[in-house]
């Protein structure tokens, strides 16, 4: 059964990552919309692990058909997929494909690769955009950044999709702890690149050496010696997905009724709780996406669903609408409006160096007149939010949803 509020939830989350992502100056935001600089979690650092948990409890729904199987049957996952993709590919000549186009392994991996091929397309924009607008040598195209938002998504999707079809439901929550418990390990015991153990800095840390050693310091974030959306540190990303399916799954199973939404209240109180205490030896840290910021941020996302749980499935309140059409079409919102930002800041009006980009112009000339500088960014923002709404809910009454 589908609930809307895990599709409310979705919406939350992409609307508040449009909010984040587009203040009209960076030098004019209120503390709550930050990042943390480095350790510690700031409200904003609870919208990427949302929206990680809600890909875990879609990957519920998408995946049921062959975890009920299982369930039921005691067979292995792995030969019910050979045998319903050698069922599926008797009903088509062999020679129209390589590998069943049912084969559910090839759609998880061609969704995984769609997500990050965007991200890297995203990525070079920026770049192709400075190149054709402003001058930017060419050369610049053997430093685009590698890793991202949705290359992140991408990979925590692949790795959690196969765990799930290939392990039993309580060897999924040993694999999840056992990642926790050693990326912790990892992190606090090697030490690399002639730091000492332990080092938790952007240069000295595990993570940040094995980008560098994998991904190359010009590929990484800015150039630098860390990418906040590494190699390493998509491990533990990976349980923030397992989180959001386990929680699912339990619903799945569950009376829509108050006592479950308390039931989620109290896991989710209990997590926060674990996640700050356990952070005290080893840092909430959204960077480094360490075990604690994973078990503090799962907290928090259970906090919110029990809400919206709570009010529109026991309820029956209809507060969630606009979220639920921002997240019917949330992959395409992210895409089309950093798309959208990046034209705005490579382009420029009028000219000579010192002419503004048009983000800054719109920014100075639309709303820092009548709302000053912190008010006027936080308004340019909140416009954007609006934008996109118009624009999903003009989708939505046409019913177009774009799926990959």
């Amino acid at each position: 059964m589908r609930l809307k509020s895990l599709d409310v939830f979705r919406g939350i989350a992409i609307a508040s990552m449009i909010l984040v992502n587009n203040p009209g100056s960076w030098k004019q935001v209120y503390p709550p919309l930050e990042h943390a600089e480095w350790h510690g979690c700031t409200p904003t650092d609870l919208i990427f692990p949302f929206f990680l948990f809600i890909v875990g409890c879609a990957m519920s729904f998408s995946l049921s058909k062959y975890t009920e199987n299982y369930k039921k049957s005691g067979v292995k996952k792995s030969q019910l997929l050979k045998t319903e993709a050698s069922k599926n590919a008797e009903k088509k000549p062999a020679s129209f494909f390589l590998i069943p186009a049912s084969n559910i392994y090839w759609r998880i991996a061609r969704r995984a690769a769609i997500l990050f091929i965007l991200g890297l397309l995203l990525n070079t924009s920026s770049i192709a955009l400075d190149v054709l607008l402003n001058s930017a040598p060419v050369e610049n195209f053997g430093k685009i950044r590698i890793m991202g938002v949705l290359q992140r998504i991408g990979l925590a999707y692949f790795i959690s999709a196969i765990a799930i079809l290939n392990l039993s439901p309580r060897n999924q929550k040993l694999l999840a702890v056992a990642v926790l418990l050693g990326y912790w390990g990892a992190l606090t015991v090697f030490a690399v690149g002639g730091y000492t153990a332990g080092e938790l800095t952007p240069e000295g840390n595990l993570g940040g050496y094995v980008d560098r050693l994998i991904l190359g310091s010009q590929h990484l974030y800015k150039g630098g010696p860390f990418d906040p959306e590494g190699l390493l540190s998509t491990l533990p990303a990976v349980v923030t997905v397992l989180i959001g399916y386990f929680t699912r799954e339990w619903l799945r199973v569950q009376p829509i009724k108050t006592r479950t939404s308390i039931n989620l209240a109290i896991c989710g109180l209990s997590c926060v709780v674990i996640g700050h205490l356990w952070g005290f030896l080893f840092p909430i840290n959204k960077q480094l996406w360490t075990s604690s910021y994973v078990v503090f941020t799962a907290g928090w996302a259970l906090l919110l669903l029990a809400f919206c749980y709570e009010t529109i499935e026991v309820r029956g309140w209809k507060w969630g609408r606009p979220f639920e059409i921002m997240g019917l079409n949330a992959i395409f919102l992210f895409v089309a409006s950093g798309i959208v930002a990046r034209i705005l800041l490579k382009t420029h009006i009028g000219t000579g160096e010192n002419a503004p980009t048009t983000y800054t112009w719109i920014y100075e000339n639309w709303f820092l007149p009548w709302a000053g500088p912190l008010n006027g960014s936080l308004a340019f923002a909140v416009t954007a939010v609006l934008f996109w709404w118009l624009i999903l809910y003009g989708m939505y009454r046409r019913s177009w949803a774009i799926k990959i």
